[in-house]
């Protein structure tokens, strides 16, 4: 599910299939790990918050751009590369794991609409992840629905590597935009009807605990059989969560096990410039990486489409539709994160192009999906 999932409704959709992903604890040389062996856990965090500190970016962002820039950086623990399968509800609602918040930062600037925040989390290495699942988070207080009983879980899709933004294995970071409601008639903010699970997020201060559930999905898992594969990403808003993660590990992190040589590119829709989320990161690998990585971004309110209309993701995907055929014929894998009102458009889009094409889009996305090829998580 995309990062701001549950924050706009009090029940989340499950992803992906459930069970555990314990391995057995191994000896020396074995290429499994037990995730649910502490004995590598450290409690001391890399960096600490009150060093964050820029104008609409966390200070975290500037260093390892400036990292990426000069070489990749080193990652530790190596030994969170050697499961063969990713973990699954190392943590369920009923036993939840007391995380602490290590910084909450702004990510938009002043006129984007809505408030969008990067929020770290120290897991102390006790929940570990692999790219592309989510968190469960479960806000304080009772669950208006049900006195008496605590809040339900919200999802939000993990916006970092399994190694963290401070490249150790001990934090996860989310994407979480603020939800509000506005009263129809007045146009006003409506205090009352605020998301929970986002807006006490947001609100949360460097050393808050948090109740996180997880790790969960498979769906967003990223292929790394081959390493010189394309990756197709489309994203609206904080659906560009698991794509960080992506990127990062792809040209930002130093993981000897996996050396990207393939190409990533990545489509990203916002309302207008301030909204544009981990643009910095993102604008520097396209300045690093030019051969391996491309970045087009639809502001709807800023730019046109073709017909004189506002441009959104589907519009910049049909500018180069017919690139991205070519691709997901050569076995390119398409990822689509974020709202769930983003996608009728986008499929109508592929289906027109695929007729103009002499295709069947149905058949097509048969084949792709068959293949593995289409990846879906919407909220």
């Amino acid at each position: 599910m995309a990062s701001a999932l549950g924050a706009q409704a009090s029940v989340a959709a499950p992803i992906g299939a459930g069970g555990y992903g314990r391995r057995s604890s191994s000896s020396k040389g074995s290429n499994t790990v037990n995730f649910c062996n502490k004995s590598w856990i450290g409690t001391t965090l890399a960096w600490e918050s009150k060093a964050l500190k820029s104008r609409h970016m966390n200070k975290i962002f500037s260093m390892s751009v400036q990292q990426a820039s000069k070489s990749k950086v080193a990652v530790k623990p190596l030994e969170l590369d050697n499961a063969k399968e990713p973990p699954l509800n190392l943590y369920k609602p009923k036993e939840p794991y007391t995380a602490t918040i290590v910084s909450v930062e702004r990510l938009v600037g002043p006129k984007a609409p809505g408030e969008t925040c990067h929020i770290v989390i120290d897991h102390g290495g006790n929940v570990p992840y692999w790219e592309g699942q989510s968190y469960g988070v479960i806000p304080p207080g009772e669950n208006p629905k049900k006195p008496g009983s605590p809040n339900t879980v919200r999802l939000y899709s993990i916006a970092s590597t399994r190694y963290g933004d401070s490249f150790d294995g001990k934090t996860a970071s989310l994407c979480v935009r603020r939800a509000v409601y506005y009263d129809p008639e007045t146009g006003k903010e409506d205090p009352t009807k605020k998301g929970i699970c986002s807006n006490f997020l947001c609100d949360s201060k460097p050393g808050d605990k948090v109740q996180i559930t997880g790790p969960s999905g498979k769906i967003m898992l990223l292929p790394e059989d081959d390493p010189n594969a394309t990756h197709i990403m489309i994203a609206t808003g904080t659906g560009v969560a698991p794509y960080r993660g992506y990127l990062r590990r792809m040209f930002m992190e130093d993981v000897p096990s996996f050396k990207f040589g393939g190409l990533a590119w990545l489509f990203l829709g916002v309302a207008n410039t301030d909204s544009l989320l981990y643009d910095e990161e993102f604008t520097n690998y396209l300045q690093q990486y030019p051969d391996n990585f491309r970045y087009d971004k639809a502001l709807s309110r800023e730019q046109k489409n073709k017909n004189g209309g506002k441009m959104y993701v589907q519009d910049k995907i049909e500018e180069y539709s017919d690139e991205i055929f070519k691709l997901l014929d050569g076995g390119a894998h398409i990822y689509f994160c974020g709202l769930k009102g983003m996608m009728p458009g986008i499929q109508d889009t592929l289906k027109r192009v695929a007729e103009q094409r002499g295709e069947s889009w149905e058949q097509k996305l048969s084949q792709l999906k068959k293949n593995k090829q289409w990846h879906v998580e919407v909220y």
